[in-house]
């Protein structure tokens, strides 16, 4: 409520001063004042529809477009408050002759909508801020009824002081005013700054710097007084993260620096032409630098994978499975080395399972089966297709051995690996007018085929990829991110200097004059 009732009384009696010392200097050189009240009457209008419009707009948006749009519209308020603050911080005192100044202009243009124009160009400029300003404090308020409620006071407010300074009952030091209400909507605009960068995580935009730096919730519960004041005027949340606390320490430390910064020492329009020339064109190379020559590192693990045995809970080591140039090598005890062809996978941020089939000979196979030791094999039930009285046994037994080894890769290295025995079995003979084949269970031991990679070997993995995933987010922010924020400075900068230029030259002519 504090925070809306301030933004509307401060940007309600600017446009209300505005509107009365036009008024004012309407009536001494006996013009009507009906013209310039329909200009006032379309600005508020259509400052009305556009904080409607964006807020219907936020609302027919899914999730993340909400979030989005609020992390867009509170930094447009941002920029927006920060550069009232500046531009009232240096004309408030002479705002009334500046104003004097462009009515006489206008009114010796001999145009009866000069000033009707001036007018509604003002009020609009104040309404369209307002309307960013306020949606973008309603989304960070924890309650929107009080918030309407300091809005709505803020322009009564506004409206008795203008009021009264029109008919000379009140007089108002404007530069302090101006100036007191400027130091708390510095704060203000800092709780925004976080605000924007909390709705900019939420959307996917900001990713990095989202650790919890402290809890605060023991000290801002939530519907408390302490909370409404704290997260709702000064937009401190209770779980503040890293880059929510760097951004309101930065805004603050800025802006402190600023306005206290002593006035002879601030640099002269030349000076100050250099510098943001300077600082745009800095700030375009290191856009161009990060966008073109950033990239992330690629993800490695260790060539060697670690196997153990699956049916030991001790995990005894059995081997490897080793990374080679076009392929892979399985190294298990006891057995000779065999190679397993391999391409390169894909370099995917997801897990894949890629599944290699390796055959495998039984030199000491029976080739003969008995009906009990076929039973056996077959989970201690008939096979599907034998009779035991018509088909007694015994049985012509051959084998088809094979390992199907199961890899899983992501970010074009292996991240674990484990195999499984298969055993076809096919019996002729005793009477069978077809031969049989069946899938039995043998020893993994037999078929050379029972390990797996370690579970070492999975937190291992599991901790690289989270760092690099990590690394993959800041680089992202890096190459993609930063850059845009970058070239709108840069943009920022040229616009300044373009109107340092213009000062310069000014100030220039009047010295010749």
């Amino acid at each position: 409520m504090l925070a809306t009732l301030v933004i509307a009384l401060r940007e309600g009696l600017e446009a209300v001063l505005i509107v009365s010392i036009i008024a004012t200097f309407l009536r001494k050189n006996h013009q009507p004042l009906s013209p310039m009240w329909w200009g006032v009457l379309g600005a508020v209008s259509l400052s009305l529809l556009v904080g409607i419009g964006l807020s219907l707009t936020e609302r027919a948006l899914p999730q993340a477009g909400q979030e989005a749009m609020e992390a867009i519209i509170g930094s447009i308020a941002v920029i927006f408050v920060s550069s009232m603050i500046i531009w009232m911080q240096q004309h408030a005192p002479q705002l009334r002759h500046q104003l004097e100044s462009e009515a006489n202009v206008a009114l010796r243009q001999s145009s009866r909508w000069a000033l009707p124009t001036m007018a509604f160009l003002a009020v609009l400029k104040e309404g369209f801020e307002t309307s960013v300003f306020m949606l973008a404090t309603f989304s960070a308020a924890q309650s929107s009824v009080w918030a309407t409620v300091g809005a709505v006071v803020g322009l009564l407010l506004a409206l008795i002081i203008g009021w009264g300074i029109f008919r000379g009952g009140i007089r108002l030091n404007l530069g302090r005013f101006f100036k007191i209400t400027g130091i708390f909507l510095i704060v203000v605009a800092a709780g925004l700054v976080v605000s924007a960068l909390r709705s900019a995580h939420e959307a996917g935009w900001l990713l990095i710097g989202q650790h919890k730096v402290m809890d605060l919730y023991w000290l801002l519960p939530a519907g408390s007084i302490r909370a409404a004041l704290v997260t709702g005027v000064l937009g401190i949340p209770a779980d503040p993260r890293t880059a929510e606390v760097l951004g309101w320490i930065s805004y603050l430390a800025l802006f402190v620096l600023l306005l206290a910064w002593p006035h002879r020492y601030k640099p002269s329009p030349k000076v100050t032409y250099r510098l943001l020339q300077g600082l745009s064109l800095v700030t375009l190379i290191g856009a161009v630098i990060c966008a073109k020559l950033l990239s992330p590192p690629l993800f490695h693990l260790s060539p060697s994978l670690p196997l153990v045995n699956q049916h030991d809970a001790t995990e005894l080591p059995v081997g490897t499975l080793a990374r080679k140039a076009d392929g892979l090598e399985l190294t298990l005890s006891g057995q000779s080395t065999r190679f397993i062809p391999f391409s390169d996978p894909p370099v995917a941020a997801t897990p894949e399972e890629k599944t290699i089939t390796m055959k495998r000979g039984w030199p000491d196979a029976p080739t003969q089966l008995s009906l009990d030791q076929v039973i056996a094999l077959y989970h201690q039930r008939v096979p599907p297709g034998l009779h035991p009285q018509q088909h007694p046994g015994p049985y012509q037994s051959q084998w088809q051995l094979s390992c199907q080894v199961t890899l899983t890769v992501q970010q074009g290295q292996i991240i674990a690996a484990h195999s499984t025995a298969n055993s076809l079995l096919t019996l002729s003979g005793s009477g069978l007018q077809s031969p049989r084949l069946m899938s039995v269970t043998l020893s993994p031991t037999i078929v050379g085929c029972p390990w797996q990679t370690s579970a070492a070997w999975q937190r291992y993995t599991n901790q690289a990829l989270t760092r690099y995933q990590e690394t993959e987010t800041l680089y992202d922010f890096l190459q993609h991110k930063l850059p845009i924020l970058l070239g709108v400075i840069s943009l920022g900068a040229l616009a300044l200097s373009v109107g340092s230029k213009k000062k310069l030259i000014h100030n220039a002519k009047n010295i010749m004059r």
